[in-house]
């Protein structure tokens, strides 16, 4: 098991406010890679309304609200199981598959390598190279899966590095899974932000493989992470049935269920959140590769990955100086197979974009 250092999370803006004596209120988080335009007015005003579905029990099956979820994902709202979070659902899975040995490309978000351990198992890592510009070697990568191997768990778009795998590349890797019985799990947090979303998902594929399962939540496009709404995809029907044996009954809240069946019909937010998104992401990536200060690898998620090139600057250093002056950034040295050369942002309102291009490129 690869040990991980101590980090600051986007959460962690209670630490900030001890450690460094600024207000967590006036921090602007870079770091927690949430939807810079918060919660829509939409559901702001839907929630005050309907503040009364809190006095009864939220339907068991959650039919409405995974019917909502299947249409705006496009598959059978049959395939859909809803959790408190990506977080339960991630937990469930790993419990009911009781991998022995899992695979995951990294570096990547630790919290898979964590509940495997939970669960006993062991986990592995594929590395990404830098050479590559962090992109998986699809073909040298199939040629290390084999029968050892129980479960491969891909992030899609991946964090920190904000590269993608595309559907036809996921077919077949999970091709080349089914021949050694590995199960595939794919978290799709940050795929809505992709400008080529539909190229990227394997939503479609849970139509023709029962060795996959996929993740999403509202925690980061919808701007919610405290509503702890998650919901997994796949067309495993046995799969389903196991979850859902062992799922607490009632895990998401009547909010919760408001919340979703608006959140997921609410085109113009969504609309608005792809193209500020895009926009920016293309801006700030420009500006950055034509900087000799940094190397900046080709982002699909709202947040980018730079590598510093100055010998005399480490992450560190812009971690410190960015948040002195009240924005907090990732300090990518925590990740497995990064050093203290890497940094990681995400994609704000352009007025703040600006002000933390000023402090990093002076």
């Amino acid at each position: 098991m690869i040990k991980h250092k101590d980090h600051f999370h986007g959460s962690d803006l209670e630490k900030i406010e001890e450690i460094y004596g600024i207000k967590k209120e006036e921090i602007v988080s870079f770091s927690a890679n949430v939807n810079p335009l918060g919660v829509s007015p939409l559901l702001r005003a839907t929630l005050s309304e309907k503040i009364d579905a809190i006095t009864t029990y939220p339907d068991r099956e959650y039919t409405s609200l995974r019917k909502c979820i299947a249409s705006y994902c496009g598959t059978e709202y049959e395939n859909v199981i809803v959790g408190n979070g990506s977080t339960e659902l991630i937990s469930l899975f790993i419990q009911i598959e009781h991998p022995k040995k899992a695979l995951v490309i990294g570096p990547t978000y630790s919290e898979y390598e964590r509940e495997i351990s939970l669960g006993g198992g062991t986990t592995l890592y594929y590395p990404l190279r830098e050479s590559d510009n962090f992109k998986l070697d699809v073909e040298d990568f199939v040629s290390h899966l084999n029968e050892s191997i129980d479960l491969l768990i891909l992030c899609n778009p991946n964090n920190p590095t904000s590269s993608s795998i595309c559907r036809s590349e996921m077919r077949h890797i999970l091709d080349a899974c089914k021949q050694h019985d590995i199960y595939v799990m794919v978290d799709e947090t940050y795929v809505e932000f992709a400008d080529d979303m539909e190229e990227i998902s394997a939503v479609s594929l849970t139509n023709y493989y029962n060795n996959i399962i996929i993740l999403r939540g509202t925690s980061k496009f919808f701007a919610a992470p405290g509503l702890r709404l998650g919901y997994a995809i796949t067309g495993n029907r046995d799969l389903i049935k196991s979850i859902n044996t062992r799922k607490n009954p009632w895990t998401i809240n009547s909010l919760a269920v408001v919340a979703g069946e608006t959140m997921f019909r609410d085109t113009d937010y969504i609309e608005q959140t792809k193209k500020l998104i895009s926009s920016e992401r293309t801006r700030i990536f420009d500006l950055l590769k034509k900087h000799p200060d940094f190397k900046v690898y080709e982002p699909d998620g709202n947040f980018m990955l730079a590598r510093i090139l100055r010998e005399d600057l480490t992450s560190q250093d812009l971690f410190d100086r960015a948040i002195r002056e009240k924005m907090m950034i990732r300090d990518c040295s925590t990740f497995p197979f990064l050093d203290n050369k890497y940094i990681r942002f995400c994609i704000m309102n352009p007025e703040d974009n600006d002000r933390l291009l000023t402090c990093l490129l002076r």
